[in-house]
């Protein structure tokens, strides 16, 4: 969604668990500063606060950071303001553009209002209310995954007398993660259009349905993207070419300025099929018979499978092996 001309205001939120910062930039006026709590009554609060100020036609911006802000984005959305949640790097690079050395939370809220102001980022637009909570479902079970694996590792290196209680609080986890994984699917089949995604991408070969599940979570609604190299953008799977002059000749490899977890979600995928799927092992050999390193080849994979991804979506009917193993060999694929 492109963001459009003719704004009254601009508004940076600097997002905090408990606060929100906020600088309005009105024309000709000096900017305005409040601080209101992250909770229902303090987002209240802001939207009176923007009312007083006869602001209409507002762009509000804050960073992806956590899910902190996400209650004050769909506040403002649902207002009828408009949204962006921005890629904390671009507004860093931004910040450097500007010398900006001072960091203060009114500092940022600042320059996050005129980062929108300035650069106009693309509107954000909240996901359906099932595919919020398939996201919240799948986050929380790979928090458990990540928990689990922390409390495997301690238990490689605890004293005795920690063992039993270690290995106690694993067992609960991982019962934790069973329920969740059963209320993931069970959500899912509530849902017809999520169930009917779900078995499109787990036709996909080396995709589950559990990870089917999570990466209808992290897309989102997949129609925002209008082709298959967005979705790719997206999760931080397009080259990222780094050359300069005659000396400068760096190795082409993932950008990885994307959606962290659709990018991990797809990373055991492409490690399967490099060693089961035997299209996908021809296309390895080709790849590395033109110079390419092993982690660009699994890029390759993962790039390809994104675009899969799309395809099934796009199309809505299940992977088709005939069209979709037909890999060319000057394939032009040079993620990394």
């Amino acid at each position: 969604m492109k963001p459009t001309l003719g704004y009254d205001a601009y508004l940076g939120l600097d997002i905090g668990k408990t606060k929100i910062h906020a600088c309005l930039l009105l024309k000709e006026r000096q900017p305005k500063q409040k601080v209101i709590a992250n909770t229902p009554d303090g987002h209240q609060t802001l939207l009176e606060w923007l009312s007083r100020h006869q602001v209409e036609r507002l762009h509000g911006c804050l960073e992806a950071t956590s899910t902190y802000g996400h209650g004050i984005a769909k506040r403002l959305h649902q207002t009828g303001y408009s949204v962006s949640i921005a890629n904390p790097k671009a507004v860093h690079a931004y910040a450097e553009s500007r010398l900006s050395r001072t960091k203060t939370d009114a500092v940022d809220a600042r320059l996050i209002a005129e980062f929108c102001r300035d650069l106009k980022p693309t509107l954000w637009t909240p996901p359906p209310p099932e595919v919020e909570t398939l996201q919240s479902l799948t986050r929380r079970h790979q928090a458990l995954v990540r928990m689990i694996g922390q409390e495997q590792n301690r238990l490689d290196t605890t004293t005795p007398e920690l063992v039993d209680e270690i290995t106690s609080h694993i067992a609960f986890m991982e019962q934790q993660q069973t329920a969740v994984l059963e209320k993931i699917q069970a959500h899912i089949d509530q849902h017809p259009n999520l169930k009917q995604q779900q078995a499109h991408l787990g036709s996909i070969p080396g995709i589950g349905l559990p990870t089917a599940a999570l990466i209808l979570s992290e897309i989102g609604d997949w129609q925002t993207f209008g082709s298959a190299r967005q979705l790719a953008a997206y999760s931080g799977l397009t080259p990222q070419e780094k050359s300069s002059g005659t000396s400068i000749r760096g190795k082409t490899r993932l950008c990885k300025l994307g959606n962290a977890r659709l990018r991990k979600a797809l990373f055991f995928p492409a490690l399967c099929l490099l060693r089961w799927n035997q299209p996908i092992r021809d296309w390895r050999e080709q790849l590395l018979g033109r110079g390419k390193t092993k982690r660009q080849v699994v890029g390759a994979v993962m790039h390809k499978l994104i675009r899969w991804v799309f395809g099934v979506l796009h199309s809505g009917k299940p992977f088709d092996p005939a069209i979709d193993f037909v890999i060319q060999p000057a394939d032009s694929t040079q993620t990394a």
